[in-house]
């Protein structure tokens, strides 16, 4: 029986997250996409806590005009900034189980060219 979306996702991410851990020296950046908007958080899997987020749904992104592409390179280069304001440098990328193409590729980018290595 065929899979449906959410469960192959499910099922890429339990296998990804095997060996995608993040911690206190370089964090895990998950990336969550949904239809409208884009959401990445750095997260250090040891103490179980957020040390930066970004999302397209903050003010100065919702004020730019663009596409959903362009949206999530704005985002990326946002974490890339607060990553850096929190003294984070390098993190491990999880892409979350969504394919490494189109806005989460434009995510990775942006933030690579702000400065984070991944």
């Amino acid at each position: 029986m065929a899979f449906s979306k959410l469960n192959r996702r499910r099922k890429i991410k339990k296998r990804v997250r095997k060996s995608i851990s993040g911690t206190a020296e370089r964090p895990r950046m998950s990336v969550f996409r949904s239809n409208k908007q884009i959401t990445v958080q750095i997260i250090d899997d040891v103490e179980g806590k957020t040390l930066a987020a970004s999302s397209s749904l903050l003010k100065e992104i919702v004020e730019q005009t663009g596409n959903k592409s362009e949206k999530a390179a704005l985002v990326g280069k946002n974490i890339a900034e607060v990553a850096q304001k929190a003294g984070i440098s390098s993190v491990v990328f999880d892409r979350n189980g969504y394919l490494y193409h189109g806005r989460v590729k434009q995510l990775a980018d942006a933030a690579r060219e702000a400065g984070l290595k991944f």
